[in-house]
């Protein structure tokens, strides 16, 4: 992955950190039905880190689902660790460069709407499971190719470039694991409505997560997108699908 590009992601994550929790409601929902999944499960008594923290969603949930258990979180972004709770334990770390060192494994590896911001998604999953002990649950929640399906609709049907983010293809993920060790997975599909496409896609920028590889669009182009956006049977609403998948592998 390009530092720029890397950069960017962080920068823009930090700008939006300080509104990030009263818009991120998507965000939330995973965060919850993940940490909800793993007290499903026997996690050994050790470390637990979330990595791709930001500001907390995720540690918080296992950590009042857990409330003897302390949560790492673990970001590159020092403005979204700072939104993190008083008393959190945090670790500033890009996860490009690997994971950081810790005195001993960690029981629980758990990350949420971080993963496909890296380089090489299904190698970070492999080098998670790896640094987990015997028994340790590494637990993943990320949006997968298939999302945005009326996104990549009107841009095809305009002749633009989609300017979405290009997500890891969910088949992919685990080529490198066992599936033994897959303890539970399954394909969210998770639909978002709006009165209109400005409304249903300013939560992305509002959150940080606009970050797109590809040029803009100008004002022009977007309102040909909009006009090409495929109609909602709905009380004349606009539809953004999100498929997301929730993961939890044992080693």
């Amino acid at each position: 992955m390009d530092k720029n590009w890397s950069d960017l992601i962080v920068k823009n994550f930090g700008q939006a950190s300080i509104n990030y929790n009263k818009e991120a409601d998507l965000q939330k929902n995973f965060a919850w039905l993940l940490a909800k999944q793993c007290i499903k499960e026997t996690i050994p008594k050790g470390i637990w880190v979330d990595l791709g923290a930001g500001t907390g969603l995720l540690s918080e949930a296992l950590e009042t689902l857990n409330p003897k258990q302390k949560v790492l979180r673990v970001d590159a972004s020092e403005e979204m660790l700072s939104q993190n709770s008083i008393g959190s334990q945090t670790q500033l770390w890009d996860l490009n460069f690997g994971l950081p060192k810790w005195p001993q494994k960690p029981t629980l590896i758990a990350s949420s709407f971080a993963l496909h911001w890296l380089n090489e998604p299904s190698l970070r999953i492999e080098e998670w499971f790896s640094a987990l002990p015997p028994g340790g649950l590494l637990a993943v929640a990320l949006p997968v190719k298939g999302s945005f399906k009326e996104w990549h609709c009107a841009a095809e049907a305009t002749g633009l470039h989609c300017t979405a983010l290009d997500f890891p293809c969910s088949k992919f993920l685990l080529e490198g694991l066992q599936k033994t060790n897959i303890r539970y997975q399954h394909l969210h599909c998770y639909k978002q409505k709006a009165s209109n496409i400005n409304s249903l896609l300013k939560p992305i920028i509002k959150i940080g997560a606009h970050t797109s590889p590809t040029a803009s669009l100008s004002v022009g182009e977007w309102r040909r997108l909009y006009k090409a956006w495929p109609d909602s049977t709905e009380n004349e609403t606009v539809t953004l699908t999100w498929l997301v998948q929730l993961l939890l592998i044992q080693r």
